[in-house]
């Protein structure tokens, strides 16, 4: 069957799903099925399944086959946005009761016509030396301190992962990343025209060897990384694979992006601590402060730094004068500190509660994080338990969203346990249970 052949096939996938024939969850038969059902060969089949996969039409678990994307009409697999649910387990953004007026009593002044003019004003991607000196004093960690000189900014931690790709990986380039990650790294890619290749994990996250086989199989210009409090799985690496994979990385010569924009919940020392030459640190304050106050961080070493500049610059990512402004006030009187200090707290409470709730299943967290793993009894789908969920009014994250291979993704699901109340997180974990302990049969998805 010639390209053509196959790709108007999976048009015609494409069209049962749009006029209803096939609906979200609908399981596809297995490829050779599908194969003597349309008369073609089981490699053109695999083809037609990696062409939906690739289009989001389609999303394949380990172990339990392929089946219709609940994003299918859209034909995309495209992150949602926050939207108006009654208890939101999806999005991981802490917000304390009281963090607005610890927040506003820093701000303080800044509303001022002195104040306010100098914040207004355009920023550059290096920000001023105050703002170098005050970005580095706060950034420092036990043995770890960055030199104001190394500093880059940006407007956000997306727009940090950004800005580094595009320094060390050229458009066509090859970045390793882990199997299960967070899940915007892939929109980012495919707009630099950079392919992500899943290197495998255990309990102590990425391996070394997977290191080494993903650069041996597809030559890699940097990979990247989340070593404390990694997101999905919560993990934070111990320093045994730390100096394991530090040793890796030098013998191939490859640039480490590490994302620490959760490392405040943990006391672990960044990899740049070991590694200052390796590695391109990450940071912003959109989870210690708030999304809607922002600012990225980008500590990469000299000899790269210029690049990182360059891609900020160009890729139009520098962040506003006001958010330097508030976060120079921010960084320097202890506010953000004392916020860190408190997000510890209360995440160690939420996850405490999610824990006790959720006893008995099998689930992959930190007690120091946000967001936990729940791998899902064998009754239940990832896509399906996520709708049901979403007709009750919680909003979960399916596992499919952080897999980087299409067709890869373990029977799991992520809780965000930042966003709601206590009392509507408790209340959100009770109704889990209760879904978890029905079958999908159970819940009839026209309810």
């Amino acid at each position: 069957m010639s390209k053509s052949e196959y790709l108007k096939l999976a048009d015609t996938i494409a069209e049962e799903i749009a006029d209803g024939t096939l609906r979200p969850g609908d399981r596809l038969p297995p490829q050779r099925s599908f194969a003597y059902e349309r008369k073609i060969a089981v490699s053109t089949a695999s083809r037609v399944y990696a062409e939906l996969l690739r289009r989001g039409l389609a999303v394949g678990e380990v172990g339990r086959g392929t089946f219709i994307s609940g994003d299918a009409r859209r034909g995309a697999a495209a992150l949602s946005e926050p939207r108006a649910i009654r208890i939101d387990l999806e999005f991981n953004y802490p917000l304390l009761p009281n963090q607005t007026a610890i927040i506003a009593k820093s701000l303080n002044g800044l509303e001022k016509p002195a104040a306010l003019e100098i914040a207004l004003r355009q920023a550059t991607s290096v920000g001023t030396p105050a703002s170098r000196s005050i970005a580095a004093a706060y950034l420092s960690q036990g043995a770890w301190s960055p030199t104001p000189e190394q500093l880059v900014f940006t407007g956000n931690g997306r727009q940090s992962i950004a800005a580094a790709l595009a320094a060390v990986v050229p458009t066509g380039g090859r970045c390793g990343v882990e199997a299960l990650t967070y899940p915007f790294i892939k929109g980012i890619a495919a707009r630099l025209g950079i392919a992500l290749v899943p290197m495998a994990m255990d309990e102590d996250g990425v391996r070394p060897d997977s290191v080494e086989k993903a650069h041996r199989e597809a030559h890699l210009s940097a990979i990247y990384i989340q070593p404390a409090i990694q997101n999905p799985l919560g993990m934070t690496m111990p320093a045994a694979r730390r100096a394991d994979l530090l040793g890796v990385a030098e013998r191939l010569s490859l640039p480490i992006i590490e994302d620490n924009v959760y490392g405040f919940l943990d006391d672990e020392p960044p990899l740049a601590a070991l590694a200052p030459d390796a590695c391109i640190f990450i940071d912003s304050l959109s989870k210690k402060v708030a999304p809607g106050l922002t600012l990225g961080f980008i500590v990469p070493p000299h000899r790269l730094r210029e690049s990182v500049i360059t891609s900020v610059r160009s890729g139009g990512w520098t962040a506003s004068g006001f958010a330097f402004a508030a976060a120079e006030r921010m960084m320097s009187d202890g506010t953000i500190a004392e916020l860190a200090r408190l997000k510890r707290l209360d995440a160690r409470a939420r996850q405490k509660l999610a824990i006790d709730r959720l006893s008995g299943f099998e689930i992959q967290t930190n007690g120091k994080c946000y967001h936990l793993w729940l791998t899902l009894p064998a009754h239940w789908r990832s896509q399906a338990f996520v709708a049901a969920a979403a007709r009750r009014d919680i909003a979960l994250t399916p596992s499919t969203t952080f897999a980087i291979t299409p067709g890869h993704a373990p029977n799991a699901v992520r809780l965000a346990l930042a966003a709601p109340t206590i009392d509507q997180l408790d209340s959100g974990l009770r109704t889990l249970v209760a879904l978890l302990h029905g079958r999908e049969d159970d819940f009839d998805s026209t309810e």
